[in-house]
């Protein structure tokens, strides 16, 4: 028959307060790992989709100056679109907190970085898209005469 009684040699059963304490910390330290991943998830996440809008209202303004004919080009320059247009030129006023600028410039034909402050038959058409006062992206693309 067994005793009831633990013996004096007998080992303690259950976990001492230091390991309570040490398990308890890193599940703190798990925890709290999660939660600032979490939020730079988060903020990466509201980064990348501003840039596809940011990428999404340049094409608009592409597709918006593509049927232009080169010599009517110039009254684009220095043009703030806010709200952002569309490809129709329709206001996009789901997209209020962005904003097209768009720059018109001549291009030198010899070196096509440099611009030219004389006219050719090459001109830089530039978007850059801001979202509260910080620029998000810009794009360039070239358009020739002929």
């Amino acid at each position: 028959m067994k005793s009831r009684f633990v013996k004096a040699n007998a080992k303690p059963r259950g976990f001492t307060l230091v390991e309570v304490l040490m398990a308890a910390m890193l599940i703190g330290l798990a925890i709290t790992a999660l939660v600032a991943s979490s939020g730079a998830f988060t903020l990466y996440n509201a980064m990348g989709v501003d840039l596809s809008t940011a990428e999404f209202l340049i094409e608009e303004i592409r597709e918006l100056t593509a049927p232009v004919l080169f010599a009517d080009l110039g009254p684009y320059n220095g043009q703030t679109y806010s709200p952002p247009r569309d490809a129709n030129g329709d206001n996009l006023s789901d997209f209020s907190a962005y904003r097209q600028v768009i720059t018109v410039g001549y291009v030198n034909p010899a070196n096509l970085t440099q611009t030219s402050v004389t006219a050719t038959d090459l001109r830089r058409v530039t978007v850059t898209i801001t979202k509260a006062g910080r620029t998000i992206t810009s794009a360039s693309w070239i358009r020739a005469k002929y």
